[in-house]
């Protein structure tokens, strides 16, 4: 359970935002018309917009990545049928950036943290960490 609503934060700006995946997660992502709202703002203003697992099917279900390389779990690729899909555990297009699942997690997280702030930052986080990034 989150800390605060969605419908709080729903107008804010972020730099980058992040869908989770997981089967009835992403679903829930995909029914809902205010993470659509946010997902085309976000990317309009040119703001990371990242998902892992199932969720980049909700990317292309929204529309934005139509032509995009990405990748996602196994599992939901047969859903990603306008997308240039990618073996890859981890890819970056543009403001677009995905990952496969649960195991491709920390390169996700140090990607992430890469593009907001800078490829020093990730190495000196992952000191304490010990991840192979």
């Amino acid at each position: 359970m989150s800390d605060i609503s969605l419908d709080f934060v729903k107008n804010q700006d972020f730099d980058m935002i992040v869908l989770p995946g997981g089967a009835a997660g992403t679903d829930n992502l995909k029914k809902d018309p205010r993470i659509k709202e946010i997902v085309e703002r976000l990317y309009k203003k040119g703001k990371f917009i990242t998902a892992i697992c199932a969720a980049p099917t909700v990317l292309s279900a929204i529309g934005i990545t139509a032509g995009k390389n990405i990748t996602s779990h196994p599992g939901v690729r047969d859903k990603l049928t306008r997308e240039k899909v990618s073996d890859e555990r981890v890819v970056v297009d543009g403001n677009i950036v995905t990952s496969q699942g649960p195991g491709t997690a920390i390169e996700f997280a140090f990607k992430l943290v890469e593009l907001l702030l800078g490829k020093d930052k990730a190495v000196e986080v992952n000191k304490g960490v010990l991840a192979r990034i």
